[in-house]
């Protein structure tokens, strides 16, 4: 199994979705008593949006996971990688305008996948 979740971010604004993840997952790491657990490209720009992956251990999701229990087990989406996607999506979607994350895999077996 991969070490490492690679989530592909959209957004309309790069400057202010990278710092509201980066804080989301400062704080995740500082929950869980981690450091340097996820890395981020710089973006590029296209059709008026920002593209870069954001690379997470997967460490750091499974122990999100044991700290919140069943509660992890009830957010939307099939399997740990959609559910840390919904938890993330949830804790910084008031912080930045308009994005979309994707388990970047996913993305690049999608037949009208644009990454």
């Amino acid at each position: 199994m991969e070490n490492k979740i690679y989530i592909n971010v959209s957004a309309i604004d790069y400057d202010k979705t990278s710092k509201a993840l980066t804080r989301q997952l400062v704080l995740l790491e500082e929950m869980i008593h981690s450091k340097e657990d996820f890395v981020m490209t710089d973006s590029e720009f296209a059709f008026g949006w920002h593209f870069f992956v954001l690379s997470i251990n997967r460490s750091l999701v499974e122990k999100l996971v044991e700290m919140m229990g069943p509660n992890f087990y009830k957010l939307k989406g099939k399997g740990i990688e959609k559910k840390f996607l919904t938890w993330l999506t949830k804790n910084i979607e008031t912080k930045s305008p308009r994005f979309k994350l994707a388990i970047k895999e996913e993305m690049e077996s999608s037949k009208f996948g644009i990454f």
